[in-house]
């Protein structure tokens, strides 16, 4: 399957569409990498250098994909870090592009805003923008917990919120939503949970909590992106999101395992595609 990917970038470590095309890759789909910025690291080391490019700069690279007619060859279309709405304007441009010459192309947005403990970190006009704009013409949304709560206004405390929570941002666009970073009371204090909820149901895989002295970031990303290609091979809600968190999560062992700040993500591509352990989705 052929993916428009518009996502930031960095030369060093992995972000953006620098942790999602190559997941997908191994997964045996051909990207196509829109890059927002080009940065030389990802801006949680406090410094770095580079460039965020102009909506006209994305624009035309989009027009240049489609001089070459190659937009209706497209299965889906991902979009994770929009620096600002002009950004997002040409995604869904793309997206409306995409969906004229194939009306069965997926469009999986990953709402990226902010976390837990760190908050928003994105410029004002973007939540509403997702909420209002982008959501309503998603087919799978990949909200972290923080972020769903965001655009719902809810409060999550329990997994019955956080199913409801995602009922609800579905209700407004994605068939499906997939939730990541699931904290306590939520789930056990030692566990991390993911949850899928689509019109057949909710399932949770949650796995043992790693605890890094500095977290990896890009770790959303990749899972958008496995998450994306596995629904694109054809596999229901709860297998796609089993295999995707037990990819994920044999990542972060072998990244803290390393010493790294940065996901190990070639050294660790084989679990991403055929993980040695399966956590198991439980039915909510």
């Amino acid at each position: 399957m052929n993916i428009l990917s518009i996502q930031s970038s960095v030369a060093f470590g992995h972000v953006g569409n620098s942790a999602a095309v190559f997941p997908l890759q191994r997964l045996g789909h051909e990207v196509w990498p829109i890059n927002t910025v080009q940065f030389s690291n990802h801006t949680g080391y406090g410094a770095w250098r580079g460039e965020v490019f102009p909506a006209e700069h994305l624009a035309d690279v989009l027009q240049g994909i489609d001089d070459r007619g190659a937009l209706a060859q497209s299965g889906a279309v991902l979009s994770g870090y929009l620096g600002d709405a002009t950004i997002g304007t040409v995604v869904l441009d793309a997206v409306d592009r995409v969906r004229k010459t194939n009306s069965q192309a997926l469009y999986c947005c990953d709402p990226v805003m902010g976390d837990e403990g760190r908050g928003l970190f994105v410029r004002p006009d973007i939540p509403a923008f997702f909420a209002g704009r982008a959501l309503p013409l998603a087919d799978i949304a990949t909200p972290n917990q923080f972020e769903l709560e965001m655009l719902t206004g809810r409060t999550i405390v329990s997994l019955a919120d956080a199913v409801a929570a995602a009922n609800a941002l579905r209700a407004r666009g994605p068939d499906i939503v997939a939730v990541t970073s699931l904290r306590p009371p939520a789930v056990d204090g030692s566990r991390l949970g993911s949850l899928i909820v689509s019109e057949n149901g909710a399932w949770l895989v949650d796995t043992p909590k790693i605890d890094f002295p500095i977290a990896p970031n890009g770790a959303g990303d990749v899972f958008a992106a496995l998450l994306l290609g596995r629904l694109l091979d054809g596999e229901a809600p709860a297998p796609a999101l089993e295999k995707t968190v037990s990819g994920l999560f044999a990542l972060l062992s072998q990244t803290l395992a390393a010493g790294s700040r940065e996901l190990t993500l070639v050294a660790a591509q084989g679990e991403l595609v055929q993980p040695a352990k399966r956590y198991k989705a439980y039915a909510i």
